[in-house]
């Protein structure tokens, strides 16, 4: 496998730049990252952009995260931003909170103009994250309305929207931009493993040997409810055993590995498997 995963698609490279230009005129970046894996979800070609700005952090899907790391990596978080908010952005109480934070975010701004004689002027944010981490879901809560398509696709939403939530504050959508490059690969498994990265971006034999080798050490017990298999072993050994249980066969009448391993793969993305966070490794 590469040592360097590349993916960015023409769209994704139209957006970083309209994104460089539109960040003048921002007070507050509102930046979502995937519980499961928030490390793995900075763009650190926008955070240089966004560095001068007030910054939320909002971790979303934390239903699919392990709740006892969760805590942790806010702790963490709260070191380089100015708060963190972790929400299920389906949750009717969600809006509330993200607004309260805009607000407290934007006194400075609030301060400034009335110190000029100014009326406050209603705080511009600009809500930025990896594809599919839930951007479209946030802006319909706290528009309360559905104001951006939701699809469970990476790359759905492409251009750029203001919303007018009330007389306090204005969002601007932005599509969902990742990296040129990872470097890491660690980090681009857990983006495709969460669902940002197109599911062929990476080859599945790769991504069912990270999951598994990460299940192993920090999960023993991860596909016990589900596929029966009480040890997490050989990557192979796992996906035979797993066609045995859920007698997958191809045609010819045997093990069909490529539908056992797109199973584990979908199971796991989809929290079938449990609650499980990728990136214990920072807090523990």
């Amino acid at each position: 496998m590469s040592s360097q995963i590349h993916w960015f698609p023409g769209h994704m490279s139209k957006a970083l730049r309209e994104i460089e230009e539109r960040i003048k005129v921002v007070d507050v970046v509102i930046e979502i990252l995937d519980a499961r894996a928030p490390s793995s979800s900075i763009n650190e070609e926008l955070e240089k952009l966004i560095a001068n700005k007030k910054r939320l952090v909002i971790l979303s899907k934390p239903d699919l995260a392990d709740p006892k790391v969760t805590p942790l990596l806010v702790t963490l978080l709260k070191k380089s931003y100015d708060d963190v908010l972790v929400l299920n952005l389906t949750d009717n109480n969600a809006g509330k909170s993200i607004a309260k934070s805009i607000n407290i975010l934007g006194e400075e701004k609030h301060k400034k103009e009335m110190a000029k004689g100014m009326k406050p002027q209603p705080i511009r944010a600009m809500i930025l994250g990896i594809p599919n981490v839930g951007k479209s879901s946030l802006i319909n809560r706290i528009a309360n309305r559905r104001a951006a398509g939701v699809q469970n696709k990476p790359g759905y939403t492409r251009g750029e929207q203001w919303i007018k939530v009330n007389k306090d504050f204005l969002l601007m959508d932005t599509p969902g931009v990742l990296p040129m490059s990872y470097e890491n690969v660690k980090k681009a498994a857990n983006l495709a493993l969460i669902g940002a990265i197109r599911e062929d971006i990476l080859p599945n034999e790769e991504l069912v040997k990270i999951l598994l080798s990460y299940l192993k050490k920090h999960y023993p017990l991860a596909l016990k409810e589900r596929f029966n298999i009480e040890e997490i072993k050989d990557a192979n050994i796992v996906i035979e055993q797993i066609c045995l249980n859920r007698n997958l066969v191809n045609n010819n009448g045997e093990k069909d590995i490529s539908r056992a391993m797109n199973l584990l793969l979908k199971e796991f993305k989809d929290g079938k498997l449990g609650r499980f966070t990728l990136e214990n490794e920072y807090v523990s």
